[in-house]
């Protein structure tokens, strides 16, 4: 798998034309242009990005209502715990979840080696793509890598990518724009926009501008409802990206669904938030989950709750910890409350001891 890490282009300057340049001296004519880079393609891998393993249209993609942001799980020493994994994307296909987002922020993509996670996209495409919609979360702060993993995750069958803005190493609007340009026309592409972990919010213009591509299957919207309701109002497809959220944005704000955390605990009753009409007492029903879910930083709380369903290994990649033990005694009540029978996995609900917990620095 080393080969995917590889860069797929060189770069190749092109000389200066002598006719460009005055003289020998540091003064320059006024037609005087910098070197340009050309881009190259590689011929070393198999497979490119116009050679789609799964073509998809946005169409395909902007009419999904529910996508889990599905959770990525461990072995003790760290590694990717497949066999739990399968079982995890299992249970979503079979309480109705239409697609799945791999290595997001849910499943912990910051977190892993680009190898990691474009195996992972080619794993869940190879075992689970004709039964779900696989989206990749290919995106990155530097657009050079979002080239490049967009390019693989196509390569190896992804049906659709999610690219969010540059983070940290924030750029200008212009920027911005230039920066999803480079990776949409390689195929169906959410958006996704969530300024409380960007530091910065994609404005609705930027958003109207990159809707000039067929590619833009829609936006996960984490600002709110308003701003959901001001894209549908203009035929753009949203996707709440807020659980707490996603029932009112669904039936009264016009959005097509909800990319879900919620949903890899009970994919079934989000399913019926989303598909069965307005459901205020369903909705109020979870709420207490969902706040729990939140209390600290995702994916925290919902890598405690899997665990202490025993539909994963009790395993956490620093720097994720466990919630303390009066927030798991809090989960196994709400778990009775709401009645297991409703959520994944079949054991009985446990309150885990800290010891019980690995935590994984190096992997």
């Amino acid at each position: 798998m080393a080969m995917l890490k590889t860069l797929c282009f060189r770069i190749t300057a092109f000389p200066v034309c002598p006719s460009n340049v005055t003289n020998h001296t540091n003064t320059r004519s006024s037609y005087w242009k910098p070197a340009q880079a050309a881009v190259k393609p590689s011929l070393h891998l198999p497979m490119r990005s116009f050679e789609l393993k799964n073509k998809t249209s946005a169409e395909e993609i902007n009419c999904l209502r529910l996508i889990t942001a599905i959770k990525t799980p461990y072995l003790p020493d760290g590694r990717f715990d497949l066999e739990a994994y399968d079982d995890l994307v299992n249970m979503q296909i079979g309480q109705g979840a239409e697609a799945v987002i791999v290595g997001g922020t849910t499943g912990e993509g910051q977190l892993m080696s680009w190898e990691e996670h474009i195996m992972l996209i080619a794993h869940t495409v190879n075992c689970f793509g004709g039964k779900i919609k696989v989206i990749g979360n290919t995106g990155s702060n530097s657009t050079r890598e979002a080239i490049h993993a967009t390019e693989q995750g196509f390569a190896v069958g992804m049906h659709a990518a999610l690219q969010i803005n540059p983070y940290y190493g924030k750029t200008s609007l212009d920027g911005m724009v230039a920066h999803f340009q480079s990776v949409l026309p390689m195929g169906p592409t959410i958006i996704y926009n969530v300024p409380s972990r960007t530091g910065q919010d994609i404005p609705p213009h930027v958003i109207q501008t990159l809707a000039e591509s067929a590619n833009l299957a829609g936006v996960k919207e984490c600002v709110g409802n308003d701003r959901i309701k001001l894209y549908t109002d203009n035929g753009i497809v949203v996707w709440s990206g807020n659980d707490d959220q996603c029932h009112d944005a669904r039936w009264g704000y016009g959005a097509t669904g909800v990319i879900s955390v919620a949903s890899n605990l009970v994919p079934g009753l989000m399913r019926e938030l989303m598909f069965a009409g307005i459901n205020p007492t369903l909705n109020s029903k979870l709420l207490p989950l969902i706040d729990w879910l939140f209390h600290m930083p995702n994916p925290i709380g919902l890598n405690t709750a899997l665990a202490q369903l025993g539909v994963v290994r009790p395993v956490f990649r620093l720097p994720f910890v466990p919630l303390p033990v009066e927030k798991r005694i809090e989960f196994a009540n709400l778990v009775k409350e709401i009645g297991r029978e409703h959520f994944v996995g079949n054991k009985d609900v446990q309150v885990l001891e800290d010891d019980d917990f690995f935590l994984v620095s190096r992997y």
